[in-house]
């Protein structure tokens, strides 16, 4: 089942497949999606706000993920040790991610716990206090967290990569912002941004397992009424945000950085697909036989064959209006020259060769048996359930992703990496002074 979503779409989306979606818009404008999983005796519960850093004011960069941090620290009712406190008494886990178009807090508790856990993120959502004095402390703590990630090679290539591919464009930014951002922030910002985006509007609820639709409604309504924000103007849902598709240019060519390592990082790719793309579905297909397990042509060829690397595979990231694709490779310094020579080899071979009907076969049961296991969890529930409503617009079941993925043919996989590799392609390149 595929089903377009509408700001006043509201009903079943699915129940065909043994559990039921439905989708209800409160008065004051949040909506609420749950996916009904019987005989489960958890649930996972996300609190989404569709603002990523794609969206920060230049004087805001870096505020989203701040935010994350900070609405962890405290409201009006809880201080930082009772939320932290409200979820252990039961058991649950909570977190939170920033992402480039969206953030989301949530927590995965008991099917009895749920009141808890829609209480507690409600206040967190609605409510945050933003201290300025918790403020100073999570700016340490954030420029930390930078501090760990340009520690780590395989993140600096990849961020360093998506800045290339994306350019001055804003989806390339870095979630996090910059050690220099983060040391310029002030709380009237932070606080701007908060209040910008945090909105009855925006927030979109989803829960995936042991629970009750209409409960679930009951329960966010209640803490809602008892929250900061005013529920009781009647709103609507913000827009679906359009794909744009504007023409990002690449950075074309090789960008080389230096760092203190022993193991150089490289990626080569280019501009890819948006989140809701056609051939999304023969893109995975192309990732699975390119370089998505063992037997994938990067794994054989980089490591089993010719042993110039450890570590090699392909990826994609999509957002509502653009896109982009990697192929990464760790390897010794004195190697990378033949490891980019393999992986440019490698895709052009896709590109230009129809793949074998075994390579398929094997690549669509990977898919097949990874999106169905990937589906046993409730948190993957939920997040398919946010996706849905926040980048593409439209609600795809479990049976529909499998029609979908067994309908790509040999011609669709070679047209689609004909595609990527005929646009304009960076690579990216991690390295000792000296590598």
């Amino acid at each position: 089942m595929r089903v377009t979503i509408n700001p006043d779409t509201e009903g079943v989306l699915n129940s065909d497949t043994g559990t039921t979606v439905r989708r209800s818009v409160l008065p004051c404008g949040v909506r609420v999606l749950t996916e009904e999983m019987p005989g489960v005796r958890s649930a996972t519960i996300g609190y989404w706000i569709g603002v990523g850093s794609r969206h920060e004011a230049d004087h805001q960069h870096g505020s989203t993920h701040f935010l994350e941090h900070l609405l962890f620290k405290g409201t009006a009712k809880r201080s930082a040790l009772d939320i932290a406190s409200a979820f252990d008494a039961v058991g649950g886990d909570s977190n939170a991610a920033t992402g480039k178009e969206s953030t989301c807090y949530y927590a995965r508790v008991l099917d009895t716990d749920l009141p808890v856990a829609v209480d507690v993120l409600t206040d967190m959502v609605t409510s945050a206090v933003i201290d300025p004095a918790e403020l100073e402390v999570e700016r340490g703590v954030i420029l930390e967290e930078l501090a760990m990630d340009e520690d780590d090679p395989a993140d600096v290539v990849q961020e360093r990569f998506a800045e290339q591919v994306l350019d001055s464009h804003p989806l390339g930014r870095p979630i996090g912002g910059t050690k220099e951002a983060i040391e310029a922030a002030v709380r009237e910002d932070v606080l701007d941004h908060y209040h910008r985006w945090y909105r009855p509007e925006e927030l979109v609820i989803t829960a995936a397992g042991g629970l009750q639709h209409d409960a679930v409604c009951r329960l966010v309504a209640q803490a809602l009424e008892s929250s900061r924000w005013d529920t009781s103007t009647p709103g609507k849902p913000s827009p679906l945000r359009t794909a744009r598709h504007e023409q990002i240019p690449v950075r074309a060519g090789t960008a080389r950085y230096t760092k203190p390592v022993e193991q150089s990082q490289v990626i080569l790719g280019g501009r890819g697909m948006s989140a809701s793309d056609p051939d999304r579905f023969a893109l995975s297909l192309l990732h699975a036989i390119l370089g998505g397990g063992m037997s994938s042509r990067l794994f054989q060829e980089v490591r089993e064959k010719r042993g110039l690397a450890y570590a090699t595979y392909s990826f994609s990231a999509a957002f509502t209006d653009a896109g982009y694709y990697g192929l990464y490779a760790g390897c010794l310094p004195s190697k990378v020259d033949q490891v980019v020579s393999v992986l440019e080899e490698q895709l052009q071979r896709i590109a230009t060769e129809p793949v074998s009907a075994e390579e398929l076969a094997r690549a669509k049961g990977q898919l097949r048996g990874s999106t169905v296991l990937g589906m046993e969890e409730t948190s993957s529930r939920m997040n398919r359930l946010g996706r849905a409503e926040l980048v593409r617009g439209e609600f795809v079941d479990i049976s529909e992703t499998l029609t979908e993925v067994d309908a790509v043919t040999a011609t669709d996989v070679q047209r689609v990496a004909s595609r990527l590799a005929e646009s304009p392609r960076a690579t990216t390149i991690v390295a000792p002074e000296k590598g």
